[in-house]
């Protein structure tokens, strides 16, 4: 009975301590998603691409800092399946952070809206586009699918290997939310001018379910390219960071021992071709 109780105590306790995770990915995917999205919706004409791209970069920063002793704050379904793949998530959080992501997104597209519609002469989703995510006539330059397809595959590949790079043991101790925000800002000030930039999902989820058909049609790409350009990332990750063959400390000794008495000898005659 005794035991049976310490069982319920404990996955309690698991449970409330998921329920932390999911709730401050919630949290922090909304301030990402406010902070870039109502950047482009409302104040756009006035700070243009740039800023809007430190917009989204900021937001992260932020977050990194607020939520990440939390959560790890991934704020990004591609990332988590990055990191997932990189063997640094547990998959049984998958579901959770992604529903919780894609939540807190849609959550502040709604609130940009809100905002939005209280401007003189009002704002249309379906017209304006929130901030939404395109390629074709929705791309802020025209450029087709197949271009989009290859940015967003790319630049979620250079944010996801970041993630992973700078969240590493061997990285410096406290600069993962500056490398992460900064990386952020770079990818926007690339692919703003292609697709409004996505890299992540769940940003893309939340303003395409208030602009219409069209957004939501075209969901598929932001879906489909920063899954595949995680996947890339998370392999090329283990791949460059593979751990050192290991040797015998007997072995090690019986080098350091070779390698002093070749150095004691000196460098051997070479025999020149003539």
């Amino acid at each position: 009975m005794r035991d049976g109780n310490v069982r319920a105590a404990r996955a309690a306790f698991a449970n409330g301590d998921a329920m932390q995770k999911y709730l401050a990915e919630a949290v922090g995917t909304f301030v990402l998603v406010l902070g870039g999205v109502g950047a482009a919706v409302l104040a756009g004409d006035r700070i243009g691409f740039l800023g809007v791209s430190f917009a989204f970069g900021l937001s992260l920063l932020a977050m990194v800092y607020t939520i990440g002793p939390i959560s790890g704050c991934h704020v990004n379904p591609a990332v988590t399946v990055g990191l997932l793949m990189a063997g640094k998530f547990d998959k049984r959080h998958l579901a959770g952070y992604v529903i919780a992501q894609c939540v807190g997104a849609i959550l502040a597209a709604g609130v940009v809206l809100l905002i939005a519609k209280g401007a003189p002469g009002g704002y249309s989703a379906g017209a304006e586009g929130l901030g939404s995510n395109g390629y074709g006539a929705a791309s802020p330059e025209g450029y087709g699918g197949g271009p989009a397809f290859i940015a967003e595959v790319v630049l979620t590949f250079v944010l996801v290997l970041t993630v992973l790079g700078a969240t590493d043991s061997r990285a410096p101790v406290g600069f993962a939310g500056l490398a992460i925000g900064l990386v952020l800002t770079l990818i926007h000030l690339v692919g703003i001018p292609i697709t409004n930039t996505s890299v992540n999902p769940a940003r893309s989820l939340g303003p395409a379910l208030f602009a219409g058909r069209e957004a939501i049609g075209q969901m598929w790409l932001f879906i489909a390219a920063p899954l595949l350009g995680a996947m890339f990332a998370s392999a090329v990750y283990r791949l460059v960071n593979r751990p050192a063959v290991q040797i015998s400390a007997a072995r090690a000794e019986q080098a350091t021992d070779e390698e002093r008495r070749e150095r004691i000898a000196g460098p051997r005659d070479v025999e020149r071709p003539v």
